[in-house]
């Protein structure tokens, strides 16, 4: 009886495998890709040299004075002597470490609600106190720190106050008129849909002038409210109606049979919703929330119309400085590097929370 012996099995060719495979596939597979692969890497070839030359090669990084920066680089030194001013804007140096302790307190927080083997009461709590515990340490007042008023908070610092405060504030408002708009009850439906579309119908510019200007008109006679608590409220106000929006969209993606099989078993409403539909809802609507959340991260600029010196108006008050004139480009492209950084990191968030909870194409 004649044995057979199995012959090891081939490689595939190396033009189907590794670098060679991708290059082959994605880069060259047609005409057309390789005409458009070759147009970008003669864009490439332009943009890249000269930005890594202005960045990096004729760059200034050593000195104390705009003298010092000679040639045709980037002048660095200018952003390392007024990096405190784009961070803290004009809070009290002595006072810095409170900011410095906030963020990280915000770091950790961000930390422990993204982790998943943290408890969820853990950072719920972490959640809840954060505020109180920010409001303390930057303002002060209390505890024996010094009381900073909010005219003196700016920079990076400010711009993450008001995007931490809108994006937290603003979800759960959402959610509210979210589910008001799909009332049965005529008058909560039309009120939502009616602050929906006219939120929606103006630029936040108009809204955030209306919270300084207007809003202070509707108190009692010598009552006032902080520049930047009123921006806060506009800004929440005004995100509170995208993030509705966002929420309807999820929830009319979800199935008839969800809302009849929560009803079969006997729910009530609040619990319908907060068991059956809206993690359901929130989960669909995920990129359009991160997408809204993002545009307000960058929105927070426009609080320098009224009078607030976030990270982006640092740029113009620095360079007015007449030892620093002139290296506004070094400034704009800073922050720009900063706003990239923090929104890239809430698009990836984003994705993996998606991956996560995407339970469609699962075995």
């Amino acid at each position: 009886m004649a044995v057979y012996e199995l012959k090891p099995t081939k490689q595939p060719p190396l033009s189907e495998r590794g670098a060679i495979a991708w290059i082959r596939h994605n880069l060259l597979s047609s005409p057309f890709n390789i005409l458009f692969t070759i147009l970008s890497l003669w864009i490439l070839y332009i943009i890249i040299p000269p930005m890594v030359k202005w960045f990096v090669l004729d760059a200034n990084f050593v000195g104390n004075s705009k003298a010092e920066c000679t040639g045709d680089g980037a002048c660095w030194i200018f952003i390392r002597e007024k990096f405190k001013i784009f961070i803290y804007g004009f809070y009290p140096e002595s006072e810095q470490w409170r900011a410095n302790l906030t963020m990280g307190l915000g770091a950790l927080t961000v930390a422990l609600a993204v982790i998943d083997r943290v408890p969820r009461s853990i950072k719920i709590a972490s959640i809840l106190m954060l505020p109180v515990v920010a409001i303390i340490l930057l303002s002060g007042g209390y505890f024996g720190l010094a009381y900073i008023e909010t005219n003196q908070w700016g920079g990076l610092l400010l711009t993450l106050v008001i995007a931490a405060v809108g994006i937290v504030l603003s979800f759960p408002i959402g959610i509210l008129f979210a589910l008001g708009r799909q009332s049965k009850l005529p008058i909560i439906k039309t009120l939502s849909v009616f602050y929906i579309e006219l939120i929606r119908g103006v630029p936040l510019i108009t809204v955030l002038f209306m919270a300084s200007v207007v809003l202070p008109l509707f108190f009692p006679e010598g009552m006032d409210f902080d520049k930047l608590i009123r921006a806060l409220i506009g800004i929440t106000l005004f995100q509170a109606a995208y993030v509705a929006e966002n929420i309807r969209g999820g929830l009319q993606a979800i199935p008839r049979g969800q809302y009849e099989a929560s009803e079969a078993m006997g729910l009530t409403y609040w619990k319908r919703m907060r068991l059956v539909i809206l993690p359901q809802a929130i989960k669909v609507a995920i990129p359009n929330l991160v997408g809204s959340f993002i545009s307000l991260f960058k929105d927070t600029s426009l609080v320098m119309i009224i009078g607030l010196f976030d990270l982006l108006s640092m740029v113009t008050l620095t360079t007015n400085d007449r030892d620093w004139l002139g290296l506004s480009t070094e400034g704009f492209v800073f922050v720009a590097i900063i706003y990239w950084i923090f929104n890239y990191l809430m698009s990836r968030y984003s994705k993996n929370l998606e991956k996560k909870l995407d339970t469609n194409n699962k075995d």
